[in-house]
């Protein structure tokens, strides 16, 4: 049962393998395919636009304080009639309409406004933060897949060349040049590189799955990551561009500002305000008779009134101003949390500025190394061919070549994947920058459509299908 289910699972492996080696050009995906499907299918990129609409509303919802609401109430009362009065039943109907304005609250209403405003903006650079994440992890499955893909190819041919190096080792045993230990040695590095072998296919179907996770279907032909883009020339100059460009810092900034307004705000509270105020109101009365012989008297009363009143709290339990110092303590938390921040982003490139310097210098290395290990091999295999080396110098020979090409994949995914690493340390990791040529998500549609607070209902997906078919030069 075991031997079946290895045998499906190299099977499966190698298929997979061979699929995205040897697919047709036809079916060939690049780097910016990938990052382009992740951004066009990742549920994280959705969610947070959806939480973006929301802040969008939030607008809205501040900017409704200015204008005039009309409500009204419609009353059933009951009291305890008086029994000495024939068909006083007690029961009276009324009902109310209301309409209401604010005129003066010294400008807190506008701040609060504006206060929205910057948490729309501050959403708006979390969402861009969120798809560099988006597009830096479709860079790292796209690049896992392929060394996965090279690594399974690698070790698949370190066990062709081992099993003719245990044939041979049998061979040479058969003629008395090589000892019965010379054959356990090769059976034994050849268990081991099928075990590698194995290990390496199960990699690969794990890279597949994250690719798939990531931009919704399985890899087919990867195509060689093209010339990395361009980044900064010192790690100054990417620390200059991350402090203008990354998405943290800007949505600290608008974090800043929203706190300072609450802080006004606040103060604000404190004072009073005017509002003006205009009723219509109906009341009907049960009927009412004064005696058995006196018909009912059915009283309707009609009444309508305008006025403006000045309303204000002269004391409630400290509440204001606690609400004022927490504001003043936010706003200082707020600048912390800037300062924080830009120290986060600085060390963030330096650390990825540091680990192209690492990769760049590993992946120089390992070149070396294999050049180095072929000359080795080569002349391990020729004085083993003449009595003067052994079986295990060549099998030890073969096993540098081996780690020093597995760590040349390794170091090129590497220098790769610090690049991008870089370019979002930068704030520079979005389809936009990186022209990906996909329709990007507006975020000014949604917040132009409902920022006047309309009473109708606004379909995003209506927005985006027209967004669409702009692009496409359709309507």
């Amino acid at each position: 049962m075991r031997t079946g289910f290895k045998s499906k699972l190299t099977g499966m492996a190698i298929a997979a393998a061979c699929a995205i080696v040897a697919a047709p050009a036809a079916y060939a995906e690049s780097l910016s395919d990938a990052m382009a499907s992740a951004y066009k299918t990742s549920g994280l990129l959705e969610q947070n636009r959806a939480t973006l609409r929301a802040a969008d509303e939030d607008v809205a919802i501040a900017r409704s304080a200015l204008r005039p609401t009309l409500t009204y109430a419609l009353n059933q009362t009951f009291s305890d009639p008086d029994t000495g009065i024939v068909n006083n039943t007690g029961w009276r109907t009324s009902a109310t309409l209301t309409a209401s304005i604010l005129v003066f609250d010294f400008g807190r209403s506008k701040k609060a406004i504006e206060l929205q405003k910057q948490l729309v903006l501050a959403t708006r650079d979390n969402l861009v933060g969120i798809e560099q994440q988006v597009l830096l992890r479709a860079v790292q499955a796209y690049l896992n897949v392929r060394s996965a893909v090279e690594n399974a190819q690698l070790q698949s041919n370190s066990v062709r060349v081992l099993t003719q190096e245990l044939r041979a080792a049998n061979d040479r045993f058969e003629v008395g040049e090589v000892t019965q230990t010379d054959v356990a040695l090769a059976r034994a590095r050849l268990a081991a590189a099928r075990a590698n072998e194995a290990s390496a296919r199960g990699g690969l179907e794990i890279a597949r799955e994250e690719y798939k996770a990531v931009t919704g279907y399985y890899p087919h032909t990867l195509t060689a990551p093209p010339a990395p883009p361009m980044t900064a020339k010192t790690v100054e100059a990417a620390q200059a561009v991350a402090r203008d460009r990354h998405p943290n810092i800007l949505a600290a900034q608008h974090n800043v500002d929203a706190a300072d307004l609450g802080v006004a705000i606040s103060k604000d509270s404190m004072k009073p305000m005017i509002v003006g105020q205009a009723q219509s109101q109906w009341v009907k009365d049960a009927p009412i008779s004064t005696g058995p012989f006196t018909p009912p008297n059915i009283r309707d009363q009609v009444s309508h009134s305008v006025g403006v009143s000045l309303q204000g709290t002269i004391y409630a339990g400290g509440r204001l101003s606690a609400e004022y110092r927490k504001a003043i303590a936010q706003s200082e938390a707020a600048r912390a949390g800037l300062h924080q921040t830009r120290i986060a982003v600085d060390q963030g490139v330096a650390n990825a500025w540091a680990q192209l310097a690492i990769a760049s210098a590993s992946l120089e290395a390992t070149d070396r190394q294999i050049r180095a290990s072929r000359v080795a091999l080569r002349g391990a295999r020729e004085e083993a061919s003449l009595g003067s080396r052994t079986t295990l110098d060549v099998l030890n020979a073969e096993q540098e070549l081996l780690n020093a090409e597995a760590a040349r994949i390794t170091a090129q995914s590497n220098q790769y994947f610090a690049v991008y690493s870089l370019l979002s340390s930068m704030g520079l990791l979005t389809a936009e920058h990186l022209n990906l040529g996909v329709v990007t998500y507006d975020p000014e549609a949604y917040y132009n459509t409902v920022q006047s607070a309309p009473v109708y209902r606004v379909s995003p997906q209506g927005e985006r299908l027209d967004l669409v078919l702009e692009a496409l030069g359709k309507k």
